[in-house]
């Protein structure tokens, strides 16, 4: 029988809609729905709580602070790194999201925000870091997730192969 509410370890289907201060910066439609795995940190916390205990056909408002989202923005996590670093073909604008590794092999973002002939600025807050984020969400579906899905902490495209 499949879940009637959202809980911990249920896989939920929604269609969302994400505005900050009225701008639409990220949607899903029924098509092709958001899913996740609820209790599992797929999602924000501050949406993952909010949805807790609705059912499919719930339409809610989430409006989630920096703090529950992706946190305050940090004028600390902005550094100057010498152009000299960079390969002479990347072309450095402000804007362009670079994708980057550390020591260990863990990936992250980061944003040029400025660019001179010694020095190319890098912001490495999450870019909605400090935003308040409003969500329009609509339930679509509830189910059970598979063993793999359990083990592997999120949901599986239909018919994705997974060993």
């Amino acid at each position: 029988m499949a879940p009637t509410k959202i809980e911990d370890g249920v896989v939920v289907s929604l269609v969302y809609k994400l505005t900050v201060d009225g701008d639409i910066l990220d949607q899903s439609s029924a098509d092709d729905p958001l899913q996740y795995l609820h209790g599992a940190d797929n999602i924000i916390p501050g949406l993952e709580k909010a949805l807790t205990g609705l059912a499919v056909g719930d339409n809610k408002q989430v409006v989630v602070e920096p703090l529950d989202a992706y946190g305050d923005y940090d004028p600390d996590d902005v550094e100057d790194v010498e152009r000299s670093l960079f390969p002479p073909e990347v072309e450095l604008e402000e804007g362009l999201v670079l994708a980057m590794r550390d020591e260990s092999g863990n990936q992250f973002e980061a944003t040029v925000i400025e660019v001179d002939d010694e020095y190319v600025a890098l912001d490495f807050n999450h870019p909605l870091a400090g935003e308040t984020l409003t969500f329009d969400v609509k339930v679509i579906d509830l189910r059970d997730p598979t063993v793999d899905e359990l083990a592997h902490g999120h949901p599986h495209a239909p018919g994705m192969n997974v060993h």
